[in-house]
């Protein structure tokens, strides 16, 4: 990878010549590249911080719930298995302005058809995308939280309870404290996920329109395998892992620090 950063490398022609620099000047000189970083990790800290949060919601609902929770625990599977593709695909027919099921739950309200166009939209077509992402990986989020709040001992629950902490003061200080650490770990679990998001792009919007949609896995696709010009990509590519370095770091010191509390 790094020896294909610093030369000029091609499908056909890898690593022809030493060009140092160059590449990573190149890519970031280019607002297309500059614009796809920051939109990825945008979009990767949204989705991930509204899955952890539904998540947990989710998690304590499971708890709380008696026998329905064993068919809830098997439904929520769903979504996991499912591969990404199969998302995507789903999410567009269900975004489809000619029938899709809300083009059609908004014309039985009355609503002119095709009147609802996410994925053509620049500004919704992201957060159409960030939707089918948070639906496939909260789940995941729930369970995980789920696991670790059946470790909590239940006498502190009944203590705590018989002490008169109800509602909000009882997840602050009984629970929040028994799963902060896997929360945490959770987070950044699902941050590493959504950074590298790719099918689900593909799938739904190839990028566009124009290129609001356009990922740093996408546009390091598009380079490597539409351009041929490997040694660019490589250059975005390692300037992606420097920058997902720097976004995941301060939450692994944090998962630490509440591990340890």
């Amino acid at each position: 990878m790094i020896a294909a950063a610093v030369t000029e490398s091609s499908l056909g022609r890898p690593f022809a010549s030493f060009t140092g620099t160059r590449n990573f000047e190149t890519v970031l000189a280019d607002g297309d590249v500059v614009a796809s970083l920051a939109r990825t990790v945008g979009y990767a800290l949204a989705v991930s911080v509204a899955s952890t949060v539904l998540g947990v919601v989710v998690a304590l609902a499971l708890v709380n719930a008696t026998r329905a929770g064993s068919l809830v625990r098997t439904l929520l599977l769903l979504p996991m298995i499912m591969p990404p593709v199969v998302v995507g695909t789903l999410w567009k027919l269900i975004f489809n302005p000619g029938g899709g099921l809300i083009d059609a739950i908004l014309r039985g309200f009355g609503a002119e058809p095709a009147s609802f166009a996410p994925l053509s939209s620049s500004l919704w077509a992201l957060p159409a995308i960030g939707l089918a992402d948070v639906w496939q990986w909260t789940p995941l989020v729930a369970l995980l939280v789920y696991a670790a709040l059946l470790t909590q001992d239940a006498s502190v629950r009944e203590a705590a309870a018989l002490d008169g902490a109800h509602g909000f003061a009882f997840f602050r200080h009984i629970t929040w404290p028994a799963i902060a650490g896997t929360v945490g770990a959770v987070l950044l679990i699902r941050l590493v996920i959504a950074l590298k998001v790719f099918d689900l792009v593909f799938v739904m919007t190839s990028g566009g329109p124009g290129q609001s949609t356009t990922t740093t896995s996408y546009l390091i696709h598009q380079i490597a395998l539409k351009e041929f010009d490997v040694g660019r990509a490589s250059a975005v590519t390692l300037l992606f892992a420097v920058i997902v370095t720097a976004v995941t770091v301060p939450i692994v010191l944090l998962t630490r620090k509440a591990a340890h509390e």
